[in-house]
């Protein structure tokens, strides 16, 4: 129907999405598009980045009609290529084992990975790379795909009879239904793509310095990260103060700048079988508050670091006593444990700002400098008591929107702490959640010699 070109980049609405800081750095085109018949409209936006081969693309979808509309596909991203002489990248493993190179030649049909299990997930990143066969290091074609998003995802290349080769990322189809009422709009992730021609060493540089500087934000954005210690394989749930304070007493000695607590800290919380949702400090722990602990890792010389679960639950706590309807479940079923947890459900906004509310009250009266988010288990019997029965397939995605609320709403309150994603290790190493944390987990495989080549993978 029209176009429109602009400078600079306009801010994603509730997403996450890389940014601009001068106008200059980038051109956006809009494409308008109208169905004539469902009066359905879509905004396809490309930014074209002044450097680097960078383009971000994503779209926004309007119902301008009278009636509703379902969403059964919104994808972010659709790119034809010429020819199929590439070879498929991709990144998988499982917990512990993140992120191990596979590596393919397109052929005729779908070449694809996805996750459904409520984040990125361990098994699959949401990141590709389409290379020529004779692309090394240091030369040759290539073009890398990142969905800036931390739930269900599809990537896929098709080739067609005419070996015409069709790249496709976006919200993963399978568990996907949005209701898109008249008079109301839909926003999808954005997913960024990079060309080069000098090599896979020049995209993976072209990739670090832009997430770097565009898509992760704040007062730790350019700032080197501490050196950390984490008590948990030291003492598991059983520690005291004084325990605690020699640790990082120790540590200091051996170069540590950070003392991070982890689980363990909270009311009830002897074991992984109750306590989480409460958030409440354990006074049998510590009989003088977690705010004389953290006094007394600063004497040290030490930063305070601090553990949450927040999007977790346990059975056995006052918060599912009191409110059980707040899990995902499917209504005619027995929640299902896993880990001894359930997961909160985050498309529920009196749930996120429950959340907001809980670790605002310790982040404000205890001195920490870090956080280190957790989330443990995969999201299973999706089913919401907050959702009518039209949206339950809107859950996968409200809960990533309910995610990035509770975010957003703590990092822009706490702008000088630390907040470090985790997911069992890797299960939510996605850029989506490098625009809140600008650090990450990689994996809860320590082992020197694995941790390596995932690391080295991860770099990608």
């Amino acid at each position: 129907q029209s176009h429109s070109i602009s400078k600079g980049k306009p801010k994603l609405e509730n997403l996450p999405a890389t940014y601009t800081e001068n106008d200059d750095e980038a051109l956006t085109l809009t494409i308008h598009l109208q169905d004539p018949v469902t009066l359905v409209e879509i905004d396809l936006l490309y930014t074209i980045f002044a450097q680097n081969g960078i383009i971000a693309r994503s779209a926004k979808i309007y119902n301008q009609g009278k009636h509703d509309v379902h969403l059964t596909t919104a994808m972010s991203l659709c790119l034809d290529l010429p020819d199929c002489d590439y070879e498929w990248l991709q990144f998988s493993g499982t917990w512990s084992r993140e992120r191990h190179l596979k590596v393919r030649k397109l052929e005729q049909g779908i070449t694809a990975i996805n996750s459904t299990r409520g984040h990125s997930s361990h098994e699959h990143n949401p990141f590709i790379i389409l290379k020529r066969p004779t692309t090394d290091e240091n030369k040759g074609e290539a073009i890398g795909f990142s969905l800036i998003y931390s739930g269900n995802f599809l990537a896929q290349a098709e080739v067609d009879t005419h070996d015409v080769t069709r790249v496709l990322m976006g919200i993963n189809p399978t568990t996907f239904d949005w209701k898109l009422e008249p008079n109301t709009s839909f926003q999808t992730p954005e997913a960024v793509m990079i060309y080069t021609d000098n090599g896979l060493n020049n995209l993976s540089q072209s990739f670090h310095k832009f997430f770097q500087k565009r898509l992760a934000r704040g007062y730790w954005r350019d700032k080197a990260r501490p050196i950390l210690i984490n008590n948990w394989e030291a003492t598991y749930f059983d520690f005291n103060e004084d325990k605690l304070v020699t640790i990082a007493s120790k540590a200091k000695e051996c170069g540590v700048e950070l003392f991070v607590l982890d689980d363990g800290w909270f009311k009830n919380r002897c074991d992984d079988t109750q306590g989480l949702g409460d958030w409440l400090e354990d006074e049998e722990k510590f009989p003088h508050g977690l705010k004389t602990l953290a006094q007394k890792i600063k004497e040290k010389g030490l930063l305070f670091g601090l553990w949450f679960e927040p999007e977790m639950i346990s059975k056995n706590s006052d918060l599912y006593k009191n409110h059980p309807d707040w899990v995902i479940r499917s209504m005619d079923y027995e929640p299902i444990l896993s880990r001894c947890q359930y997961v909160l459900d985050l498309s529920n906004i009196e749930v996120c700002n429950y959340l907001v509310e809980k670790i605002s009250n310790i982040l404000e009266n205890v001195e920490i400098s870090y956080v280190k988010w957790d989330m443990n288990r995969h999201l299973t019997d999706l089913g919401s008591a907050y959702l009518n029965s039209k949206e339950q397939k809107e859950l996968s995605h409200r809960y990533v929107l309910g995610l990035y609320y509770i975010l957003e709403k703590l990092t822009q309150r706490f702008k000088n702490v630390l907040f470090e994603s985790c997911s069992s290790g890797g299960g939510r190493y996605d850029a989506g959640m490098l625009y809140y944390m600008p650090q990450t987990w990689a994996s809860d495989n320590t082992d020197a010699i694995c941790g390596l080549k995932i690391q080295y993978v991860a770099s990608r």
